[in-house]
């Protein structure tokens, strides 16, 4: 399977390559980017490292080099500030997608490639990208909550020192301020974690918050985020090259769920190399389900100002 990652110079596109040649999966891998020099730095340190990894053919190259490709990533963007929502970028960053979105255009795409919408505000993009490119929605991804529900997680598994791979739980809807987190089915090895002792209201909502916020923690930190995220774009990526029908909470454009239509906003959705195959309406607690419809609007209220 053929990967182009566009932003592929960038920390979010180079750390995805990096995950995805140390999976062994992905057979060749071309990177872009608007600074060329760094695209083909990139390209050359991870190629270095084929003797070691793998037999991947990894490049650099141009839009052109993309038409025949599986997968399109585009993690390429404007990065966020440090007290700036993922929504605020709007503004700053629907022009240059635009621009990236006609550039795949005018290369061309074969018939059954995936379009994996990496860059922020992503629920707001990925939907843009179904409208500008006219593509089936089924064809076009969001990486969504994945990152999100990755982070959570992981700090459930620091906070009550329980393995985090043994941890089950999900954020939905927005990858943003109205992310949803989904306590009610939420597990540890099958226990119920809100029946933990010493985990009640006050913990959850420190959890969440953290997470919440851990895009701008780790901006303040280092400049940004990238090997999570690097990580969370490769499992989606595997999933899609290994026909595996994983479900993950990825974005796509909702049909119905749960009275949501026309958003791009995450569910458990289950993908494969043909796209979104479906998604699952899980019984959520009330409140949950209000918070998850209420970004929706948010979301559609955002999508409306969008210059298209």
């Amino acid at each position: 399977m053929k990967v182009s990652i566009i932003g592929g110079g960038g920390r979010v596109g180079s750390n995805a390559a990096f995950a995805m040649q140390c999976a062994g999966i992905i057979s060749e891998m071309h990177l872009l980017d608007a600074n060329e020099q760094m695209a083909a730095g990139e390209a050359l340190d991870l190629l270095h490292g084929a003797s070691v990894a793998g037999d991947q053919t990894i490049y650099a190259g141009n839009y052109d080099r993309c038409a025949d490709s599986d997968v399109i990533v585009i993690t390429a963007g404007l990065r966020r500030k440090p007290d700036e929502s993922r929504l605020d970028l709007i503004n700053r960053n629907v022009s240059l997608f635009k621009q990236i979105l006609d550039s795949i255009k005018t290369a061309g795409l074969k018939k059954d490639a995936i379009v994996f919408v990496v860059s922020n505000p992503v629920d707001i993009l990925t939907r843009l990208a179904i409208d500008h490119l006219k593509l089936d929605p089924n064809k076009v991804i969001g990486l969504g909550t994945q990152l999100d529900t990755a982070r959570f997680r992981s700090l459930i598994a620091l906070e009550t020192g329980l393995p985090p791979t043994q941890i089950k739980a999900l954020i939905l809807g927005e990858h943003g301020d109205s992310m949803v987190p989904i306590w009610s089915s939420a597990t540890a090895a099958g226990v119920s974690l809100v029946k933990l002792p010493n985990f009640g209201a006050n913990v959850q909502q420190r959890i969440f918050e953290r997470t919440k916020t851990s895009g701008a923690e780790a901006i303040k930190l280092k400049g940004g985020a990238g090997w999570a995220v690097g990580l969370t774009i490769a499992e989606v990526v595997h999933a899609i090259a290994l026909n595996q029908s994983k479900v993950m909470p990825v974005s796509s454009q909702l049909t119905g769920e749960y009275g949501i239509r026309g958003t791009c906003t995450s569910l458990p959705t289950m993908i494969n190399r043909s796209g979104v195959v479906r998604r699952y309406e899980v019984e959520l607690w009330p409140r949950e389900a209000a918070s998850l419809v209420s970004g929706a609007k948010q979301l559609d209220a955002t999508y409306a100002q969008v210059q298209k």
